[in-house]
């Protein structure tokens, strides 16, 4: 009688098992050297060996009319943590990520940077209309974006409030309160030009205006905003090789205009890379001024070298499975 009673109870765990849907896993490990900061935020300390270790296990059911995907992330502090949570049904879906839906983001007091702040968004999409309404539980901040495409031409409102999110204190890194406005926008593609406007309602109003042209490999784009500022943009790809450049006048937000050149380059298993931003004068880490990078994959293990003119070196080695 136990033979038979265990042996259909496997039955049942299986059957179970088998109707879950199908999962994935996937994850890196990261030996580092160096120090990096982020943002207006300088590194703490000399250069060091970091290591990281990060494991994901994503499960998507399967079978039914209700679709549901979440993933469990695991990494070196031996906390486990809960990735974001779908359910999806036809054209909606809904999706829980605590503080980490965008959308809603504010600056940060740690490094300047903008952070996530979101908890949940709800999804719709059909018929060349999409709506997604975007909330943090927190402050009651909130996001509604929708948007209309028919051929050449895309509208686009998205109404937001970001003005609780100082007061209700969570999460405890923004430091900086946002604004409360609609924003109205249209994009409008012919031929080799894409134009493209956008304003918000705000008493001191924000505009911005742009022309797109795509002549062979080379984009050249043209723009200006409310303060008067004007840039021009170029970007061009030949094979393996892209580079950028974008100018701008008139900036009403330093003394200088800003000069933007990037450049990258692909040959196989080696990617190089260099940027340089005058905007982002002070900065640290990938959001320094000037910042030059490297990187060579054998198989599955990529070994990647950066620095910055902030004096800053770092040095991995990944491998990601």
């Amino acid at each position: 009688m136990k033979k038979v009673l265990l042996t259909t109870t496997a039955v049942v765990f299986t059957a179970g098992f088998v109707s879950a849907g199908d999962y994935s896993m996937s994850g890196s490990i990261k030996l580092t050297y160096g120090s990096f900061g982020t943002g207006s935020k300088a590194a703490t300390g000399g250069d060091d060996f970091t290591e990281e270790a990060d494991l994901d296990i994503a499960a998507t059911s399967s079978g039914g009319n209700i679709s549901m995907t979440g993933t469990l992330e695991l990494d070196e502090d031996g906390n486990p943590d809960v990735g974001p949570i779908s359910i999806s049904s036809g054209a909606l879906t809904f999706t829980y990520d605590n503080n980490d839906i965008g959308a809603l983001a504010l600056e940060a007091a740690a490094d300047g940077e903008d952070d996530n702040y979101g908890d949940y968004s709800v999804a719709f999409a059909a018929g060349g209309i999409g709506v997604t309404y975007v909330k943090d539980q927190d402050s009651s901040d909130n996001s509604m974006a929708v948007t209309y495409s028919a051929g050449a031409l895309s509208l686009s409102l998205t109404a937001l409030d970001e003005t609780g999110a100082v007061a209700a204190g969570n999460p405890a890194t923004i430091t900086t309160a946002g604004s409360k406005k609609t924003t109205v926008g249209a994009t409008y593609v012919t031929g080799p030009y894409t134009i493209a406007v956008s304003g918000d309602d705000q008493t001191d109003q924000d505009w911005d205006a742009s022309v797109a042209m795509k002549t062979g490999d080379t984009t050249i784009t043209v723009a200006a905003d409310e303060t008067n500022m004007m840039s021009v943009g170029i970007a061009y790809t030949n094979g393996a090789m892209t580079v950028s450049a974008r100018q701008e006048f008139n900036n009403a937000a330093g003394d200088d205009s800003e000069t933007e050149v990037s450049l990258s380059y692909t040959d196989g298993a080696l990617t190089f890379s260099a940027a340089s931003d005058s905007g982002q004068s002070g900065h640290y880490g990938d959001e320094a001024e000037l910042l030059l990078s490297a990187a060579y994959t054998d198989g599955d293990v990529t070994v990647a070298a950066k620095g910055t003119d902030q004096d800053e070196m770092e040095v991995s080695v990944t491998f990601a499975f």
